[in-house]
């Protein structure tokens, strides 16, 4: 078969670029390794018809990258407004933010069906695309329109709550009407599966057997795929990353005391507002632990343009500024706050010098940062993580230390905790969420939802147009044979 994978957002990042986690690192590996062809925005925007969408087509390892320049009039509405502003907020269970307008839908629904026409240059016979995140979520639904009979999968990278919360968006019964076109829906976790089709069977009222949905546009099979990484690869780059600049300069600094790491996009999601005040409740506390550990914060600037986002950034540097005055010394900075992002490869070198890594999302689908944190330790004297039980990445990680984001006193005393625990139990910990690491790759991720899409049995009765002869894509090739969707 021919994959082609759709995203907002592509990666062309080398090692040293900054990417931190999410979606585009993730995809990057596996999409160089199949031979896919990736899809997404170009970062661009362009004033009127496009004759030619494609602003340009490179080699991505032994697949290829399509970067689409999307249309200016829409691209607001679309990321800023409907994806952002609205579907953000909702799928992380924060309905007290979502915002959008009428024309912030109608971009949205414009930007998706450009999408779907850009993407009719890649059908083949044995085409199957795999669309992915809520950017997206009425893709299949555009392409089905156009006459695509291919296998169509989607896979939701975010959380999915509950059927009160999805109600709050504008338009939520078209959106997930329109999910219903894709063969395959793909989800991080149980709940957010269990989520979706309690919404379909209740809100749609519609038959669901065995995780198969049956609706006008035939049968979709929703199903859980956690996302992992690749920790072999991710420990050599740790491993590697000692000589770094960045790295040496950060253990110098130290002057013997200990380190804790948290690294996230600055969104209200991650819990950074409460991770803060959990430090500074701990040096209250614990005054002890004063000139003994440190935490550095790289917060990645991300979205600035939405109120939500330019508010949450002034209330962290307020917050970290306070509590640097209240508890720091001349020659002691508690808080090392940093708004930029870093490469992989850096990244991995700073995991590893930190004795503790802090993961503290109040909502988050898996959270690729703790599953990189973990990849990076160094075998003979690992790092602890302290981990949000409402992250996706709580249900396999669970020898690490979980802790509710909400509860501000058990955070501090969890992570003074993990500065003490034994080496013993330091190393326990970590084999245990290595071998869970090890058993679920990124590749193996990857493979299992192909395998699925492929095994979908389509009932779509329109035939697609016969397009315009296309350059042959390159064969997927089989990463992984087994399947664990279900």
């Amino acid at each position: 078969m021919n994959l082609v994978v759709v995203s907002n957002r592509v990666s062309r990042a080398k090692a040293n670029e900054p990417m931190t986690g999410g979606l585009a690192a993730a995809l990057l590996p596996v999409v160089e390794e199949s031979g896919a062809i990736w899809v997404g925005s170009s970062g661009r925007v362009r004033d009127g018809n496009q004759k030619e969408p494609f602003a340009e087509i490179e080699a991505l390892g032994a697949g290829a990258l399509a970067m689409l320049d999307l249309p200016a009039a829409h691209y607001g509405g679309y990321y800023e407004g409907f994806a952002n502003s609205a579907l953000w907020p909702a799928l992380h269970s924060r309905a007290d933010l979502i915002h959008a307008c009428h024309d912030d839908y109608l971009s949205y629904r414009e930007v998706n069906a450009f999408m779907a026409r850009a993407l009719l240059r890649f059908q083949k016979p044995d085409t199957a695309f795999w669309v992915q995140d809520y950017h997206f979520l009425a893709l299949g639904a555009e392409l089905r329109d156009l006459g695509i009979t291919q296998p169509v999968g989607f896979f939701l990278h975010t959380p999915w709550p509950a059927r009160a919360v999805i109600g709050g968006v504008p338009h939520h019964r078209d959106l997930i009407e329109a999910m219903l076109a894709y063969d395959l829906i793909g989800f991080q976790t149980e709940e957010d599966c269990e989520n979706f089709l309690a919404y379909v069977q209740c809100d749609l009222d519609l038959a669901v057997h065995d995780g198969v949905v049956t609706s006008r546009h035939g049968k979709t099979r929703a199903a859980v795929f956690p996302i992992g990484i690749d920790p072999e690869k991710f420990a050599q780059l740790a491993a590697k990353a000692s000589t770094h600049p960045d790295v040496s300069r950060l253990r110098r600094s130290l002057n013997g005391e200990k380190l804790a790491i948290g690294v996230d996009r600055l969104d209200y999601s991650k819990g950074l507002v409460n991770r803060i005040r959990a430090f500074d409740r701990m040096w209250t506390l614990q005054p002890q632990l004063k000139r003994t550990v440190s935490l550095l914060q790289i917060a990645t600037p991300s979205r600035g343009a939405i109120e939500a986002y330019g508010n949450l950034q002034s209330e962290v540097a307020k917050l970290v500024s306070d509590v640097n005055g209240n508890h720091g010394e001349v020659d002691w900075t508690p808080i090392r706050y940093l708004n930029k992002g870093y490469g992989q490869a850096v990244l991995a070198g700073l995991y590893r010098t930190a004795q503790v890594g802090v993961v503290t999302p109040l909502q988050d689908g898996m959270n690729l940062v703790a599953k990189e944190y973990v990849a990076a330790q160094n075998a003979a004297d690992p790092g602890v993580l302290v981990l949000s039980k409402f992250a996706g990445a709580a249900n396999e990680l669970d020898t690490a230390l979980l802790v509710n984001p909400h509860d501000i006193d058990g955070m501090a005393r969890t992570i003074a905790i993990a500065l003490s625990m034994p080496l013993t139990e330091r190393r326990m910990r970590w084999e245990a969420m290595m071998t869970k690491l090890r058993s679920h790759t990124i590749q193996d991720w990857f493979a299992d939802f192909v395998d699925a899409l492929q095994d979908t049995q389509s009932d779509r009765s329109v035939i697609g147009p016969i397009m315009a002869e296309q350059p042959a894509l390159r064969p997927l090739r089989s990463i992984n044979s087994n399947t664990r969707y279900h």
